[in-house]
C-alpha cells in the first residue's frame, strides 16, 4: 500500500514574568490532539526567553506525543494487534525501524 498524508503541527508560546507556556495542536485532517506545557525561570537564572520557549514546547509536543501513543494503543487493540495479557511495555506491532 502507497499512501501520502501530511499532519500539521502548530505551537503557540507565551511569556508572563517568567513562565512561558506552550500549546501544541497535532491536525491529522481527521483529529486534533492538543498538548500543553510549562517552563519557569529560576529568579536566580538568567532570563534566556529562547530557552523558556524550548522547554514548554517540547513539553507541550511531549504531551501530544504521549496522546497520540495512547491512540494508536487503543486501536492496536481494537484491531487485534495489541498485546496478549497486560500491558507490555512498547514497542510492539510496529517498530521504529520499520517506520
Amino acid at each position: 500500500m502507497n499512501r501520502t498524508e501530511e499532519w500539521t503541527v502548530r505551537v503557540d508560546l507565551s511569556e508572563d514574568h517568567g513562565t512561558t507556556k506552550a500549546e501544541a495542536v497535532l491536525d491529522t485532517g481527521t483529529a486534533k490532539l492538543t498538548g500543553h506545557g510549562v517552563a519557569r525561570c529560576s529568579p536566580q537564572d538568567p532570563d534566556v526567553p529562547t530557552i523558556g520557549d524550548e522547554l514548554a514546547a517540547s513539553r507541550a509536543m511531549r504531551d501530544v506525543a504521549g496522546q497520540l501513543m495512547s491512540v494508536a494503543d487503543r486501536e492496536l487493540g481494537q484491531a487485534g494487534a495489541g498485546p496478549g495479557d497486560g500491558p507490555v511495555p512498547p514497542p510492539y506491532a510496529w517498530s521504529d525501524a520499520t517506520a
